[in-house]
């Protein structure tokens, strides 16, 4: 496997829109039209609950994985980061939907994560956990954790591809979020209520 293989590859499982496939295989809905209108498991859990929330996070975070951890274990970690920068760019602009708006990669770049720096993606979602059950704003969650992600890759001194991948995707997911920071400043960000999380 070259390098080129392993980004197109990512690329290539990063572009399955499984949130929008789901939706629209059970129960006939465009996701992209409802919601926040992202096919991300964030807005079909707020939309439709956690019975399609909860598959729509593991599949994402596996077309993250997957690649990347083939690519590390074919090839090396450089192979694996690009493979997984291709799976969360494809996430983001996926093929499948003619490069219209995806989601905003969080699941995806956890997946990625935990295939090359398990210690740094537990780290952060550990950080996501505690954020969101203070604040509890998914985008503050999500935003906090991929700014920790570079800081603990550092220091536990990962190789260089994930040092790179880590800040990389710390910007990318600031910059997904940016039609929520606008929110937050705002105040019309909406809150997750936990207590109702699971009634659906």
């Amino acid at each position: 496997m070259s390098y080129v293989a392993a980004l197109v590859g990512g690329y290539l499982a990063g572009s399955i829109p499984t949130g929008y496939w789901l939706v629209r295989l059970v129960r006939g809905i465009d996701i992209r039209r409802v919601g926040s209108r992202s096919i991300g498991a964030t807005n079909v859990w707020r939309v439709l609950g956690w019975k399609y929330g909860v598959p729509t996070i593991v599949l994402d975070v596996a077309k993250g994985l997957v690649p990347a951890l083939v690519a590390s274990l074919l090839v090396d970690d450089l192979a694996g980061a690009l493979a997984g920068g291709g799976a969360m760019l494809g996430h983001a602009r996926p093929l499948f939907l003619k490069f219209e708006r995806g989601g905003k990669a969080v699941a995806t770049t956890g997946g990625v994560l935990l295939g090359l720096a398990p210690v740094v993606a537990l780290l952060g979602a550990g950080v996501w956990v505690l954020t969101f059950l203070v604040a509890r704003y998914v985008s503050v969650a999500s935003m906090t954790a991929a700014v920790s992600v570079p800081v603990f890759a550092f220091v536990l001194d990962e190789s260089w591809p994930v040092k790179i991948l880590g800040l990389a995707g710390a910007g990318a997911v600031v910059f997904l979020h940016r039609e929520n920071i606008k929110r937050l400043f705002a105040r019309r960000e909406p809150r997750v209520q936990i207590a109702t999380m699971f009634r659906r």
